[in-house]
């Protein structure tokens, strides 16, 4: 059963207006949300994704429904994941807290284009070569592994911005969001562009990751669309919700990792079922190869995520009370005066 086009056209206006909305408050009002206000945010936002599925079920049927909260989990989960990042590029660059809104926003807005034109490249691949599921897949178990088991050095910067420390003047403080500023009668780049850059790559690499993951799942593409968006809206205010904790869930890459994991192999699966390659069983499709379920698919992330976000709160916990405090003793929060 398909989705009624009127639907699937006022969902995009919908969500268009709301993330205007959301880009003018940031503009308009630039200020560190509190914990309270962060709170409702992200509430609003989930509360939003969940009514969003109920209509999916009810114009179209329960498997749009589990297709789309599939995808938005999964989506939410790296979206996290990239929160992390976000964290360490923040800290790098000591980017001004009463700035920290309007730079994420900046990354938000980038990883929803990157995101965009990805959607539709892999769209179009999936339409035209059957084939691109084995690449996808493949490339998602390569990802879960490093996910889980390299070290990755957050203490460089990415080459490019190497590079253009060498080649461009930098002022030594930031200006607001201005890209360029004046000193001394010369114009002069920002801080921030350094920062954009980093922001801007990491989405694209997430990108890399998250839209083969979530077409996993599913192949339309206005449902890998959707989830995206609705994994995005309320990143922002979740990064002030979570502040310090985040450096705490110590166990979470492990879930994304096997999230990642499983959907690979349901990639790879998925790709035998349909199997048109002469050098794989003579081109002829591979019956016994099995489809996992949308329902299996959903169990599985949400029992992932359960598990990593569970035992990360326990193990910080544990070392909390060691150091003699309790966790949230030791998260640091945004308070209401620091929000003015």
């Amino acid at each position: 059963m398909q989705l009624p086009a009127w639907f699937e056209i006022g969902s995009l206006v919908v969500l268009t207006l709301i993330l205007v909305a959301d880009l003018l408050l940031v503009v308009k009002r630039p200020h560190v949300p509190s914990f309270r206000e962060s709170t409702l945010w992200v509430v609003f936002y989930v509360a939003l994704a969940l009514v969003f599925a109920l209509l999916m079920y009810l114009l179209g049927d329960a498997e749009h429904a589990g297709q789309f909260i599939a995808g938005w989990l999964t989506e939410y989960s790296l979206s996290i994941d990239n929160l992390f990042v976000f964290v360490i590029i923040m800290a790098r660059f000591a980017v001004p807290k009463k700035l920290q809104q309007e730079v994420l926003m900046v990354g938000i807005i980038l990883a929803l284009i990157f995101r965009g034109v990805f959607i539709l490249l892999g769209a179009q691949l999936i339409e035209n070569f059957s084939w691109i599921f084995y690449i996808f897949g493949v490339w998602l178990v390569y990802t879960a592994y490093q996910q889980a088991f390299v070290e990755h050095d957050d203490d460089k910067d990415n080459l490019l911005v190497r590079v253009l420390r060498k080649r461009v003047r930098i002022s030594d403080d930031y200006d607001g969001i201005k890209i360029r500023t004046n000193i001394d009668g010369h114009r002069v780049f920002t801080p921030i562009l350094f920062v954009f850059i980093a922001i801007g790559t990491t989405d694209l690499l997430f990108a890399l990751d998250s839209i083969p993951a979530i077409f996993g799942i599913t192949q339309s593409p206005f449902i890998v669309f959707t989830a995206n968006v609705f994994a995005l809206m309320g990143l922002r205010q979740l990064y002030f919700l979570l502040g310090g904790l985040l450096e705490r869930l110590e166990y979470l890459k492990y879930g994304i990792a096997f999230i990642l994991a499983f959907i690979g192999v349901k990639l790879v699966l998925h790709a035998m079922h349909v199997n048109e390659l002469p050098f794989i069983n003579n081109g002829e499709h591979i019956e016994w190869a099995p489809e996992i379920s949308t329902w299996m698919s959903l169990g599985v992330i949400i029992a992932a995520m359960a598990v990593a976000t569970v035992a990360s709160v326990v193990k910080a916990n544990v070392d909390a009370k060691r150091r003699g405090h309790t966790l949230m003793e030791e998260v640091p929060h945004f308070t209401d005066d620091e929000a003015r």
